[in-house]
């Protein structure tokens, strides 16, 4: 009989919680559809907006999926895979952080009654990895390029691209004015589309259309020495110095020592330290230089040195200062000796104006033109902080439409025309495949159905029409999306509700990622809190040293 008894092998530390199998698969796709449930309400124009509020105490309105699923403090291994994919979607193309969550949760929630059904996995993921690339495929094929336009037709174009993703912003209601504000600014950083380049600035006050856009730098007054009242704020034509050195009086190091034999030469060290800063301050003046900008300090000495003739203005932000080199040709110098005309910056207007309750200083008509500021305005605080973050999705658009410039219908006209084509395929391929390409083309339809069901409208009608047209063999119905201002179906295209084919193409494939991801996975370990372990070694530890304090007993006994 004992012969007959296997011995228990533990493998895993003790409290190591294990969960395997069909159940635990099931339960990581009910937590990744719950988690597209939250976003779920945010799409499109209609889309509503969320406030979350953390643990300490900060309010955020947010329509960004991406926004609010960094905000959202997900604690479900499986449903960090949603967030990391809203992230990358955010990073590489900007928009379509909602879809590309919604469209992963949809793939699950389609893959999980053939889980429940016994159906293996791999079957799953096979089919899906299939199905993305035919759907990638059927996006490049029907996107059209913006391509070898005339300069105001490509602005015409590209102000279309930014409306469309703006139009489900809280600055919806001013979509025009805004799309038009992008597309200047990034077309006059040109050909560095850095993004830093393009500065936003939040000024609280006044309403949205006194938002404006600066063709060159604006950056808050900085801190302001005694003697700065003084200085000119209007300058044509300036040269610019750029500097990262402190312009004012050091006191010795704390452990300085100076040893005099004779009390007359005090005065000597300390003329020393102002001839330093005179010389310093009177290279400044020699250069030519009607502004000078520091990103270290300027003290009271300096600004007053400067002040009848010479604008200057210490602690610059180093994004600041390097924004004002790029547009002004100038290059950031660490000392002062030596300078060239080469390295100083230049531009048509410097002046300081009052915005809202704050100064701004304001460098524009640069030369070089590789950046722009907007100048934000708005109510309240929240308001101002979700314009910021729509206008980013709306610069990231326009920068992908500038560098690919391919775009398709919006609207779920693509997700539509992609829906058609994966079933058309379907029927072509023998066996469960077919199954499981049908439910990816299903799934695919959730992005016209949540604009209807967003902006009330009935989802089942609006589908079955879309369906329809869709359908037709001329192929003339491929464009056509939700109409959310009647409730109906229209041309996307020729409405102008576009978007750049680079964001679909990278909605699919992360969305099918992680679905594919998620249904891989048929096993979580969850080690015991790191705290019990040290516990437990502490214990250990306790106990051995017990062990030998009784052995030495017994060797000195």
């Amino acid at each position: 009989m004992a012969a007959m008894m296997q011995p228990q092998i533990i493998l895993l530390k003790e409290g190591t919680d294990t969960s395997q199998g069909k159940a635990q698969l099931i339960s990581n796709i009910n937590a990744c559809t719950g988690i597209a449930d939250v976003v779920r309400t945010t799409l499109g124009p209609r889309g509503m907006d969320k406030l979350i509020h953390d643990d300490k105490g900060n309010t955020t309105i947010s329509n960004d999926g991406a926004t609010i699923m960094k905000l959202l403090d997900i604690i479900h291994p499986a449903s960090k895979i949603l967030v990391d994919i809203a992230r990358s979607q955010d990073s590489e193309v900007g928009d379509g952080t909602t879809t590309v969550v919604l469209l992963a949760g949809e793939f699950l929630k389609e893959a999980k009654p053939f889980i429940e059904d016994g159906v293996h996995p791999q079957n799953l993921i096979r089919s899906y990895r299939n199905a993305s690339q035919l759907a990638i495929q059927k996006v490049k094929d029907l996107a059209i390029s913006i391509e070898g336009k005339s300069l105001e037709e490509k602005k015409s174009l590209l102000g279309k691209c930014a409306a469309t993703t703006l139009s489900s912003k809280l600055i919806g209601g001013e979509k025009e004015f805004f799309a038009q504000m992008v597309v200047d600014a990034v077309l006059a950083v040109g050909v560095d589309d850095r993004l830093s380049m393009i500065g936003i600035k939040k000024v609280p006050g006044g309403n949205m259309r006194d938002s404006f856009l600066v063709n060159g730098v604006a950056f808050k007054k900085t801190f302001s020495y005694a003697g700065f009242e003084q200085q000119p704020k209007k300058f044509l034509s300036p040269k610019i110095l750029l500097l990262n050195i402190e312009l004012e009086l050091k006191s010795e190091k704390e452990n300085a020592e100076i040893r005099l034999s004779d009390p007359s030469q005090y005065q000597s060290i300390v003329d020393a330290e102002w001839n330093i800063i005179y010389d310093k301050l009177d290279k400044c003046v020699q250069t030519g230089a009607k502004i000078v900008l520091s990103r270290l300090a300027i003290g009271d000495l300096a600004t007053q040195y400067f002040d009848r003739d010479i604008f200057c203005a210490g602690r610059v932000a180093e994004e600041d200062l390097q924004r004002v080199a790029a547009a002004t040709g100038g290059t950031v110098q660490t000392s002062v000796n030596n300078i060239i005309d080469e390295v100083l910056g230049t531009c048509e207007i410097f002046e300081e104006k009052q915005v809202g309750n704050e100064r701004f200083n304001i460098f524009s008509g640069c030369p070089s033109g590789h950046t722009a500021t907007i100048v934000l305005r708005g109510g309240a605080d929240q308001f101002i902080e979700e314009a910021e973050r729509s206008l980013h999705d709306a610069i990231m658009i326009v920068r992908r439409a500038v560098k690919n410039s391919t775009v398709v219908a919006g609207g779920g006209a693509i997700d539509m025309e992609i829906s058609r084509h994966l079933r058309q395929h379907a029927r072509t391929i023998a066996g469960k495949s077919q199954l499981f390409i049908n439910s990816y083309a299903k799934a695919l339809e959730v992005i016209p159905r949540q604009l209807c069901d967003n902006a009330g409208f009935d989802a089942t009608d609006v589908l079955n029409k879309l369906r329809q047209k869709h359908a037709l063999p001329s192929g003339e119905g491929a464009n056509y999306g939700v109409d959310i201002n009647t409730g109906g179906i229209t041309d996307s295209f020729a409405n102008f509700v576009w978007e750049p084919a680079v964001v679909k193409i990278n909605a699919i494939n992360a969305a099918s990622e992680a679905a594919c991801l998620v249904l891989s996975v048929d096993e979580t370990v969850k080690n015991p809190k790191s705290e019990s372990a040290q516990g437990d070694a502490a214990a250990m530890g306790g106990r051995g040293r017990g062990a030998g304090g009784r052995g030495r007993g017994m060797r000195r006994r």
